[in-house]
């Protein structure tokens, strides 16, 4: 697993064994990024890695001009393994990392007012989160207006069509894993 195109491009990412932490693999991100920049200028983004692992979509992010990315990662091997990846790639200094579970960094966040263009947002396939998370990030109003949100699923589940104020446009397809897009819903 590589870091596909920016800064970074070139620089291996490690990852844990086992599969309790699934990285997004390399071709899929490649798709996923072609998506956002055909939509969105990541320069000067701020972007929010949501159940982050080893942290390859906001390095990805990060490397090709994103201002800052915070990450959020709770289990402990996925951790060490996003420490070295934010230091090989030389990311550390425009990442901040939340060692913390996702329920409790989210209100954090939005204590502190902050606000993300891109969210990412790739639990473990099997987690209860896909029915939390999406929402919270509505109700705390961490996406700004013309943001995207993301979230990385298991092909078998479809995410709704809408949730709170986000409203589906997309949903790509790349063997087992589905990428659904986000928008919040025009006013």
């Amino acid at each position: 697993m590589r870091v596909i195109a920016g800064k970074a491009r070139g620089k291996r990412l490690l990852s844990p064994r086992g599969m309790h932490t699934r990285p997004t693999a390399d071709r899929v991100r490649e798709a996923l990024f072609s998506i956002i920049l055909s939509r969105y200028e990541l320069d000067g983004a701020r972007v929010l890695d949501i159940c982050a692992g080893t942290g390859a979509l906001g390095i990805e992010a990060l490397s090709r001009g994103a201002e800052s990315c915070c990450f959020i990662e709770n289990e402990i091997n996925a951790l060490k393994i996003l420490k070295q990846n934010l230091s090989t790639t030389c990311c550390a200094e425009r990442a901040d990392l939340l060692e913390m579970d996702v329920l409790k960094a989210l209100p954090l966040l939005a204590g502190r007012g902050s606000r993300f263009r891109i969210i990412f947002f790739d639990p473990p396939y099997l987690s209860q989160l896909y029915s939390t998370i999406p929402q919270a990030v509505t109700d705390l109003s961490l996406l700004d207006a013309e943001g995207l949100f993301i979230a990385e699923c298991a092909t078998r589940n479809v995410l709704a069509e809408r949730i709170g104020s986000l409203v589906k446009i997309d949903r790509r397809v790349y063997g087992d894993t589905a990428l659904e897009l986000y928008v919040m819903e025009e006013e």
